[in-house]
């Protein structure tokens, strides 16, 4: 038998569980006031060797599948003015490397929206990991970062009268990610 790790976090692959999992930003609109939103399609593989540290993800998301529980504004962040999604229709994120930071971790990796590959750096809680009444091994993480519309090429300005602009420039990003250890 396979004596559990310290920290519950067994060897092996592992895989976003979408329906327990969420990918989700806020944005400044108007200067006033944030819109928040998530996207609904995404896809995520961890690879967890002996040393947690050395682990890597590789996730997607399908920027088509964006809901800030409004319809015309999401036809319009799918438009060329924003994500271009026919051109472009998956963002992904490969991670570089983790490191501690406190009792939390910095994820370093690169980010590609609409062809443009960024460096970023996600704040990574490590909430635990367990086994289900179903017998599969869970994880689950909590990240956070800010990144730079405008670096990624969605780069619309839409100038208000009197100063600022409709939506901001810094797009807070917030994920909460379960995993299942995959068999075999």
């Amino acid at each position: 038998m396979t004596q559990t790790p310290e920290h519950g976090l067994y060897p092996g692959t592992w895989r976003i569980d979408p329906v327990h999992s969420m990918v989700g930003f806020t944005v400044r609109h108007m200067m006033v006031s944030k819109v928040r939103g998530r996207f609904d399609k995404f896809d995520a593989v961890l690879t967890v060797p002996e040393d947690p540290l050395a682990s890597s993800v590789r996730a997607t998301i399908d920027p088509a599948s964006i809901d800030t529980d409004n319809e015309q504004r999401d036809n319009h962040m799918r438009s060329a003015d924003f994500f271009e999604v026919e051109a472009y229709p998956e963002w992904t994120f490969v991670s570089t490397g983790v490191r501690p930071s406190g009792e939390e971790f910095l994820l370093a990796g690169e980010l590609t929206i609409k062809g443009t590959t960024q460096p970023v750096e996600l704040t990574l809680e490590f909430n635990g990991a367990l086994k289900d009444a179903f017998g599969m091994q869970r994880a689950g993480f909590h990240a956070e970062t800010q990144i730079s519309r405008k670096q990624f090429g969605v780069d619309i300005e839409m100038p208000m009268e009197g100063g600022g602009v409709v939506v901001g420039d810094r797009i807070s990003i917030e994920i909460d990610a379960e995993f299942t250890l995959q068999e075999g």
